[in-house]
């Protein structure tokens, strides 16, 4: 697992210590679940929090925070967590990006 934060300044900080100690607190809202199943095409009856802790915490994973964000990246995976409340608010498949010839 990778984990950074990057402050405006440029400086990493570490932050890590309050993210992993929140990661019990993961939580999402009832359209936040249904936006996170249909993003990542999971089946309806998936629990979507138990799905993202899990990418989130996978091996190669990459964590990092950008403003009241936390991001966590894993393959095409990005899911998006805010850092105030622990709610995941999104998930999405990253889209590469194709060179042409």
């Amino acid at each position: 697992m990778y984990i950074y934060s990057m402050c405006a300044n440029g400086i990493i900080d570490d932050s890590l210590t309050a993210f992993l100690l929140g990661v019990d607190n993961l939580q999402t809202t009832s359209l936040g679940e249904k936006r996170i199943i249909r993003n990542l095409r999971l089946s309806p009856w998936q629990d979507a929090v138990s799905f993202c802790r899990e990418v989130l915490f996978s091996p190669n994973s990459r964590i990092y925070r950008s403003g009241k964000n936390w991001y966590g990246e894993y393959g095409d995976i990005r899911i998006t967590v805010n850092a105030g409340s622990f709610t995941i608010i999104t998930a999405h498949m990253i889209k590469k990006k194709t060179t042409s010839s």
